[in-house]
C-alpha cells in the first residue's frame, strides 16, 4: 500500500498553468509564517554549538520556487548572526527531501539561479558556503545515517498519511464512508478514529526515524494542516478543500457523471490533526522537549493577487482557490476517477469554495510546531 501510494502521490511538476510551481501561494505563506521561528531557532542553535558544517533538511519540499525558501531562509539567519559575531559563517549542506515521484528535475534547473542568487549577496564567498543535494524517498522511513542531521524542517507535508486508513471497509466488504473522500460530521465515529490511529501511527514513526538521525539537541519546526471544524473563534462549521471536493463527487454521482462504487471506494491519505492530538503523539514517543505548539490561520486565497469583494471577484477567488489545489491532488484523484472529470470536478469545487468564502468560513487552521531532540 505504501509503494502504491508512492507512486501516485506528487505535485503536478514543470512551469504550466496546472502546475504546483504556479500554484503554491498558499504554501509559500506558510513557509513565511514559519520564517522568525525558523531563523531564531537556527540562531540559537548555532551559538550554542558553534559547528563547522550544518546538516539541514527540508522534508517534503515539492519543486517550483518554495523548494529554496526554508533553505534562503537558513542562510540569512545563519549570516546574520555570523556578522554580528564577526566570525565566519559556517557549510550549510543542504537535503531536499520529497517522494521519488517528485519533480526534482525542476529544482536542478533552478539550481544556477539560486547561486546567481547567493553571489549578489553581501559576501561573494557565501556562494561557497552552501551545499545542496536531493534525497527522493519516504519521510516514513529512514532516510540518513544515526546522528547526522542537525536541523529539520517540514512545511505543509506532514498531514499526508503513509496509506488509506485501515477499517474503511466493513467485515461484509462495504465501504464505511460512504458518500464521502474524507471524515466529515456525516462520516460515522469509526472513521474518524482510522484516520487517527493512522495519523498517529505515522506522525510517531516519523519523529521516532528523526530521533535516530538527528544529533543530540538537533531541532525541528513542522508545519502541517490542523483541524478547524472544532475552533472555537468560528461559529459555524468550516469544512475543509477534501469535504467540499467529496461533496462535489457527490453531486457529480446523482448525475450519473461518476459511478458510485467509485466514489464509495475512494478515501483521501489525508488527516487534519487538533492541537491536542499533535501534542499526544509528541509526548507519548518521548524523544523530544515541546519548545512551541500554536495554530495559525491562512485564508483559502493567501498570497493570491485577486482579493475584491463583488460578485464577480467571488467566483474569481473561488477559481483561483480551485486552481492552488488542483496541482495537489490532481494525481490521486486520477489514479481513481480518471482524468475525463477532472475540468469538470474543479469547476464545481470553485463553486464551493466561493460560496464559504463568502460565508467567511475560507480559512485555513494550521499547526506549527518546535521540538528539540533530548
Amino acid at each position: 500500500m505504501l509503494m502504491e501510494l508512492e507512486q501516485v502521490l506528487h505535485m503536478n511538476g514543470g512551469d504550466g498553468d496546472n502546475s504546483y510551481a504556479k500554484n503554491s501561494s498558499q504554501q509559500k505563506e506558510a513557509i513565511l509564517k514559519a520564517k522568525p521561528l525558523l531563523q531564531q531557532t537556527m540562531r540559537e542553535f548555532y551559538c550554542n554549538s558553534f559547528p563547522d558544517c550544518i546538516r539541514f533538511a527540508d522534508m517534503g519540499c515539492s519543486s517550483g520556487p518554495n523548494a529554496f525558501l526554508p533553505t534562503w531562509e537558513t542562510i540569512e539567519a545563519l549570516h546574520k548572526t555570523c556578522h554580528s559575531l564577526n566570525c565566519k559563517p559556517p557549510l550549510l549542506h543542504v537535503f531536499l527531501n520529497d517522494l521519488p515521484g517528485n519533480d526534482f528535475n525542476t529544482i536542478f534547473k533552478a539550481l544556477p539561479g539560486f547561486y546567481d542568487r547567493l553571489k549578489k549577496g553581501d559576501d561573494q564567498n557565501d556562494l561557497l558556503s552552501c551545499f545542496i543535494a536531493a534525497v527522493p524517498g519516504s519521510f516514513y522511513g529512514r532516510l540518513f545515517p544515526p546522528h547526522f542531521l542537525h536541523f529539520v524542517f517540514s512545511s505543509y507535508s506532514l498531514h499526508w498519511l503513509s496509506q488509506v486508513p485501515e477499517g474503511l471497509i466493513s467485515e461484509k466488504g462495504v465501504p464505511v464512508n460512504r458518500g464521502n473522500i474524507y471524515p466529515t460530521i456525516t462520516s460515522p465515529p469509526s472513521v474518524h478514529k482510522a484516520y487517527l490511529d493512522q495519523f498517529e501511527k505515522d506522525f510517531t514513526k516519523f519523529l521516532t526515524l528523526r530521533s535516530e538521525e538527528l544529533i543530540t539537541g538537533g531541532r525541528m519546526i513542522l508545519t502541517l494542516r490542523g483541524n478547524q471544524s472544532k475552533d472555537e473563534s468560528f461559529n459555524n462549521y468550516r469544512p475543509i478543500f477534501l469535504e467540499l471536493i467529496g461533496s462535489a463527487l457527490h453531486e457529480m454521482v446523482l448525475e450519473g457523471v461518476v459511478e458510485e462504487s467509485k466514489l464509495d471506494t475512494f478515501n483521501m491519505p489525508m488527516y487534519a490533526p487538533s492541537l491536542e492530538e499533535v501534542r499526544n503523539v509528541i509526548q507519548r514517543e518521548g524523544s523530544y522537549n515541546i519548545n512551541l505548539l500554536e495554530t495559525f490561520q491562512l485564508s483559502w486565497d493567501a498570497g493570491s493577487s485577486n482579493g475584491e469583494n463583488s460578485l464577480e471577484g467571488k467566483y474569481a477567488r473561488g477559481k483561483q482557490v480551485a486552481m492552488k489545489l488542483r496541482p495537489v491532488v490532481e494525481s490521486i484523484l486520477v489514479s481513481h476517477f480518471g482524468n475525463a472529470i477532472l475540468d469538470d470536478l474543479f469547476q464545481r469545487f470553485s463553486i464551493r469554495v466561493a460560496d464559504c468564502i463568502e460565508k467567511g468560513l475560507g480559512v485555513h487552521t494550521n499547526v506549527i510546531i518546535s521540538l528539540t531532540k533530548k
